[in-house]
This record gives structure tokens, C-alpha cells and sequence, in this order.
């Protein structure tokens, strides 16, 4: 019996039935007991460059032999850190960017974010302005700040209230709701916190003129935008950061998983000059009481680096850019109409196939047992709420895909045969 306590995960119904996987190669995964299978979520949405790449091991090993680790408190620094901070501000849309990273995962750069855009109007002289707004299926990770401004309710539920309660939440899409709202309390907003393409709630690209108009707002009524990227930087949709594809600037971007393809844990809080501006120019700044032990590591740091010469040398945004219809067109055409699904959205490397709500409401379940057929197909994907995930890493190859969107297909004939005619 395992004592490895999974996330996300019901460990009293699937303590037993662990999956584990031991070799990953390419877009390709292996279990304990052999079985291949095709990587269709790129893990976590994160392996943007494939599994078992040798030179982002040699560059690692290099680094470790050379320092491993050391802090980035106080006067201290790394040339990995530094170089990274220094690529990623040129990388960034937004002027004289500045780079505060982060340990682990995307929840620790939300949870900057969202302090340091408070932080940012005490030292304005706005104590106020603390509320933080996000949008319902919106994911923002799972530390505090996270868990309260998601949009999925399930994520938010049985902490016996609310862990953050300077929060609000307005529909995904109405930019009329976000009007209104900045209209009567700007002057208690901080910020607006939005993922360009909506990902664990389901991949809900937005429509085109939406992020152009939340930023009009934003800056009409003096709110900070802040735009994570967790999942959509670094190649997803074909673009560095999804806010260019969308064609806004914001004052914060949230970043990692793509970062460095997973190799290592890192995230980052990439800010404009004029957001650093009251904490980095004015003598008067207090300190910024907050950090972490391994932000700016330089291993991590080292596998950022090396990640992101792969995505460049190998052309993977241009590649995503050349792919993304055909992808989309892929999909249309083996599931519109098909007895099981309702819906495809599609954006970039990035889809959702949503199953039907009539046989939603009367099995919840479905999406998962379609994701527990698809893996007996050799597909890895995965349940987002009523929807199936398809996220490939960025190198696989046309076939690859095929092949993937094929295994899902299987699963889903095969789940719709069990059906009774009259529910299909």
C-alpha cells in the first residue's frame, strides 16, 4: 500500500491503483509494467520541449558540479539567476521588466503576484485598493491566494470559508460585468487577474477583442492587470507569453511550468519597470518582506536556460503558429457530431473536448472514465471538469498527434458503445 499522498486525487478510491511511471522519452512514457504510452498533456501542460532531452541533463549536471545552490537574499545572487532575470526581461512585452522568482510551481508566482500588487499600493499611499478580481473557470494554483480567486468552485469548497477574503469573481467572458464593477469599487481594486486562455477550466480561448478591452478598462480606472501565464507561456500558443497573442500588455506576468519544460521546479513574477519603480528606485522603500529559500536557484535557473535556447533553436513557437489550425481542424473533424462529445475548443497546442451534458447529468463521472478508457488506448490525458485535456508537448510530430487524437477517439467509441441508444 502506498504512503505517497497524491494531489488532486481521491486517495481513499485510488490508493491502490497508482500509475507509475518510470521513463519518459520524447513524447513518449513508460509504467512499471512496461506499457507505452503518448504524453497527450505534456504532463501538467509543462514538457513543451518532450521527455529525456540530453542537454538540459548535461547542463544541469554542469551547473551542480559547479554550484548547486545558494540564496538570493539580501546582496547575494547567481549568474544563472541573473542571466535568466536579464533574458526574460528582454523577452517581455512590457518596458524595463523586471524578474522575482519563485520555488515551485505556478502557485507561488500567483501568490507573489497577488502580494506584491497590495504591497505596491501602500507604497502608492492606496492602502484600499486590496481587492483582487479573477474570473469564474479561472485556475490561479493552490496556495492561499489561489485557492480563493479560482473560478472553479470545486477548488474552492470545504476550507470552511474563504481563505482570502479580498476577492471577486466576475463571469469569464462579459466585459460589461468587469465595467460595472470597476465602475463602483475601483477604488478598492488592486488588480485583475486573468489567464489568457482559460486552462483547467476547461480551455476557453477568448473571444478577440476581450483582453484588448480588460486592459482599456484596467488602465481607465487605475487597476493593475496581471496576467497568468502559467500555462500559456513559453510556446503554448505560440507566442512567449500569451498576452502577445492576445495583443495586451500587462503590468505582471505569472510564469512557469513551461519555463523549464519541468526539468526542474521554478516560476517567476515578470513585472514592468514602472510596477518595480516604488520598490527598486525610491529611497524610502521599506524591504520587501517576502521571498523564498530556493527562489533564483541556479540549477533551476540553469534548466530555464538551456530550455529556452531548445524552444529557440528549434523553432517551436513558429512551429506552434504552423500547427495550431491544422490541430483545431483535427479535432472538429473527428469530434463534432460525435455520439459522446458536445464541443471542441481548441487554442494554439492547447484543446478541450467537452462531452455531452445530457449524459453529463446522468453519469458526473464520464469525462474521467473516458480518461481512465483513453490510457488503455496508450493516450495519457485528462478530466477538466466535463471536458478531456489535449495538450502535446511542442515537438511532437504530425503523427504523433494523429496518433493521440486517434487513441481518444477509440476511447470514446468505446465509452459510447456501453451506452444505452436512447442516451446517445
Amino acid at each position: 500500500m502506498t504512503s505517497l499522498w497524491r494531489g488532486m486525487t481521491n486517495m481513499a478510491q485510488t490508493r491502490d491503483r497508482e500509475v507509475v511511471i518510470v521513463k519518459g522519452q520524447g513524447v513518449h512514457l513508460w509504467d512499471r509494467e512496461g506499457r507505452e504510452y503518448l504524453d497527450g498533456t505534456a504532463s501538467l501542460w509543462y514538457c513543451n520541449i518532450g521527455h529525456g532531452r540530453t542537454e538540459m541533463i548535461d547542463a544541469v549536471t554542469a551547473q551542480m558540479r559547479k554550484l548547486e545552490a545558494f540564496h538570493t537574499f539580501d546582496v547575494y545572487a547567481n549568474e544563472p539567476a541573473l542571466a535568466l532575470a536579464d533574458r526574460l526581461s528582454a523577452l517581455a512585452p512590457m518596458a524595463d521588466a523586471k524578474v522575482f522568482f519563485t520555488p515551485g510551481g505556478g502557485s507561488d508566482a500567483v501568490d507573489t503576484a497577488a502580494k506584491l500588487v497590495r504591497r505596491y499600493w501602500a507604497l502608492r499611499g492606496r492602502p484600499d485598493k486590496k481587492v483582487i478580481v479573477s474570473r469564474h473557470h479561472g485556475y490561479h494554483g493552490m496556495n492561499g491566494y489561489g485557492t480563493s480567486i479560482c473560478g472553479i468552485p470545486a477548488n474552492v469548497e470545504g476550507y470552511n470559508g474563504a481563505l482570502i477574503t479580498d476577492v471577486h469573481v466576475v463571469a469569464a467572458d462579459s466585459v460589461d460585468a468587469v465595467e460595472e464593477l470597476f465602475a463602483s469599487s475601483a477604488d478598492q481594486i488592486a488588480a485583475f487577474v486573468g489567464e489568457p486562455v482559460i486552462g483547467s477550466g476547461g480551455v476557453r480561448p477568448p473571444r478577440p477583442d476581450y483582453w484588448p478591452r480588460i486592459a482599456e478598462l484596467c488602465r481607465q480606472y487605475d487597476v493593475l492587470l496581471v496576467s497568468d501565464e502559467v500555462i500559456c507561456a513559453f510556446g503554448r500558443l505560440g507566442s512567449w507569453f500569451g498576452c502577445q497573442a492576445y495583443g495586451f500588455e500587462p503590468d505582471l506576468i505569472t510564469c512557469a511550468k513551461g519555463l523549464t519544460s519541468g526539468y526542474l521546479p521554478l516560476g517567476a513574477v515578470i513585472t514592468s519597470g514602472h510596477f518595480a519603480e516604488p520598490f527598486w528606485d525610491s529611497p524610502d522603500a521599506p524591504i520587501l518582506r517576502h521571498g523564498f529559500t530556493y527562489g533564483g536557484h541556479p540549477t533551476a535557473c540553469t534548466a530555464a536556460l538551456a530550455n529556452l535556447d531548445i524552444i529557440e533553436r528549434e523553432g517551436l513557437l513558429e512551429r506552434v503558429v504552423e500547427l495550431s489550425d491544422w490541430f483545431a481542424r483535427l479535432l472538429h473533424d473527428t469530434f463534432d457530431g460525435h455520439a459522446l462529445t458536445s464541443e471542441v475548443r481548441c487554442a494554439g497546442l492547447l484543446a478541450a473536448v467537452e462531452m455531452k451534458p445530457e449524459l453529463l447529468a446522468v453519469d458526473p463521472t464520464l469525462a474521467v472514465k473516458v480518461a481512465t478508457a483513453c490510457r488503455e488506448h496508450g493516450l495519457i490525458t485528462r478530466a477538466i471538469g466535463a471536458s478531456l485535456q489535449l495538450s502535446p508537448p511542442l515537438v511532437s510530430t504530425i503523427e504523433e498527434i494523429q496518433s493521440m487524437v486517434s487513441r481518444m477517439a477509440a476511447a470514446c467509441d468505446q465509452m459510447a458503445a456501453t451506452l444505452q441508444p436512447a442516451r446517445v
